[in-house]
Formats: structure tokens, sequence, C-alpha cells
């Protein structure tokens, strides 16, 4: 491991952007974006996709110079057309409509399609939190790992969900999750680290467990609660993509295979005025007591303490925020040769 520090990351990843001919204020929003990725824990969705995103700009699968724009407007409903654009930057888009328009309305659902991969769910459930907001994320994954629920055909994503719940003196609550028991993120950096997943995680097409991350693609992922996170999956996917025009289950576009055809990755953010429901005040204190509440619960044999949505998420981003972001060795090395091609500075270490 290498250690980085988050401004280094961050000035690392817009150089790469801007010796691609991304403007500089688009670079400057997903390089920051990208960075509170991996300070908050989500190594599978930080830097660790930079030398994707850079074959799919090289290959011309992505828009440069995106119109993001509203394509259609109802008020507190709204949905966003990214124009093939960096999801990083549509969904931020999205975002700050959503919280627009919940500062008017008391709530606003934003559905966006034709966008890309924009990183962990967890960043667009967060903002909302900045003005007293709850946000709720969900998104259509970029490749099929999970077959429905008794079948074997790859139709259905991870399509995750999150959402960010603002609090007082604690940290907020804030649940990201896959609607598989692992996100496929999760099983590329054990691939590049060398490492085994655990049992439980895939199965190979035989039903048998899948554990070497090298041979992801001869299985696929298993749902979390078996049928219930296969019913998640697809009411998330019907949600994030085909109400909003965007591709869902066969027109899945693998990113990971495929860096030129145009993915059209659909989302949604919702965005919830507190106000609207609750003193802001006693809300948050009541959000905190219900925390304490839970980390106060007796623990069985085994567990040091009870824990509660986002709260690992908090300690990590302490953590490096102080000592710096760790990058793997092979990943260092990776984009080592990344600002070679690029002829650009190289990320420096701590």
């Amino acid at each position: 491991m290498r250690s980085v520090s988050h401004h280094q990351l961050e000035a690392f990843v817009r150089r790469c952007l801007v010796a691609l001919k991304m403007p500089e204020r688009h670079a400057t929003i997903v390089a920051a974006l990208m960075t509170d990725a991996d300070l908050n824990g989500s190594d599978g969705h930080g830097v660790f996709r930079l030398p994707q995103y850079v074959k799919r700009i090289r290959s011309g699968g992505l828009n440069l110079q995106p119109h993001i724009h509203l394509a259609e407007d109802k008020g507190a409903m709204a949905l966003v057309d990214g124009d093939n654009g960096m999801g990083h930057l549509v969904m931020r888009f999205a975002t700050e409509i959503a919280m627009e328009r919940a500062a008017e309305h008391g709530v606003s659902w934003v559905g966006v399609r034709h966008s890309n991969h924009a990183g962990p769910a967890a960043l667009y459930a967060r903002m909302p939190l900045k003005r007293d907001m709850i946000g709720i994320y969900v998104a259509v994954g970029n490749a099929n790992h999970l077959p429905p629920w008794g079948g074997t055909e790859m139709l259905l994503s991870t399509n995750p969900i999150a959402v960010a719940i603002p609090s007082n003196e604690e940290p907020p609550i804030v649940l990201d999750m896959a609607t598989t028991v692992a996100a496929y993120g999760k099983v590329k950096t054990a691939a590049q680290r060398g490492e085994q997943i655990p049992e439980g995680w895939m199965i190979d097409e035989f039903g048998n467990p899948l554990t070497d991350p090298a041979r992801a693609n001869e299985g696929f992922l298993l749902p979390i609660g078996g049928p219930k996170g296969y019913g998640l999956s697809l009411v998330f996917g019907l949600l994030a993509g085909t109400l909003n025009g965007a591709a869902f289950g066969k027109d899945v576009v693998d990113f990971n295979a495929d860096s030129i055809s145009f993915t059209n990755t659909g989302h949604f953010i919702v965005a919830l005025a507190v106000e609207a429901f609750s003193d802001i005040a006693v809300f948050k204190r009541n959000v905190d007591a219900a925390i304490r509440s839970m980390k106060g619960s007796p623990t069985l044999p085994g567990f040091d303490a009870v824990r509660v949505p986002g709260e690992r998420s908090f300690q990590v981003r302490c953590q490096r925020e102080r000592s710096g972001i760790p990058i793997p060795d092979a990943l260092f090395d990776s984009l080592a040769e990344l600002a070679e091609s690029l002829d650009t500075e190289m990320l420096s270490e701590s």
C-alpha cells in the first residue's frame, strides 16, 4: 500500500482529466467527487475507476462537452438529460435541481437518463444534508451481474440505493447498499489486490461458491435476502431506468467490457425538506436519540459494538483526512502508467 493525501489525489485526477481535454471546471467537479468517494472508503468507486473512465473517454464513448439539461419540468418533478456526459457531472446537476425544488415544494424527485457511471450512491444522497434535507438516490448499475431469482441469465445489476438523514451532534445516518450481497466494485478491487472474496458473494453457473475474483465472469453475484434482493433490484431498475427512458435489463451496456457504446445510465434523486414535516432542530435531536439508542443496545457474543449506517464511512474519512488515502501497489502502478501516457505529473506519495 502507498498513501497519498486527498489534496494530492484530487489534483492528480484533475490533471488527468484536463489532459484528456475535459473542460477545467468539469474536471474540478469530477476530481472532487471521485476523491470524496475514496475519503469515505468507497475504494471501488474512486480513483480505482480512473483508468476505466480514461479508456472510455479515449474511445469516444463519453461526451466531454455535454449539454446537461431538463428534458421535462413539472415543478417538484423533473427529468434530466445528461447528453452522455460524465455521470458525476450529470448527477451533481440533478441533485442541485432536486434541492432547489425541494426548498420550494417540500420534496422533489428528479429522474436522469443518458448518463454514465457516477461513483458511489452515497455521494449524491449526502448532498441534501447540507440543506437539512433527506437525500434518496437510486441507480441502474453499469453492468448486469445478477439473474432473476431462480434464473441464470444476468438481466439485473447491483442497482444500489443510498439514503442520508441529517442529525445534530451525531454523524448523519447514511445507508449506502447494493441489492446484491456485495457491489461488483468490491470484486474488482479484490482481483486487483490478489485477494479472495468471501463465500456468499458469488456463485458459478452450477451453484457452487465462487471465491476467486479473477473468475468473476464465470458466475454471478447473489442478491441480498434471496428473492427479496432480486425484487428490490427489479423495482429499482424500473424506477431509475425504465421510468426515465434509460437502459434496463437486456439494454444495459457492460461498461467494464465496452468502452464505446453509450450506456444511457439511469438514476433518480429525491430531496426531502425536513421542515415540511417537522421542526428541523427537534427532528435532528430525535435522530440523535435514535442513534444513541441503537448504539446503546447490549451486544451479542462476538460483537464489540452496535453500529449504524454511515458510521464506518465517517470513521474512515476522519482517518484518511489525517493520514492519507491508501493506494494498493497494483493501482498505484496503473496510475503511474496512466500519467505517463497522458504526459502529466505522476501522483505523489504522502
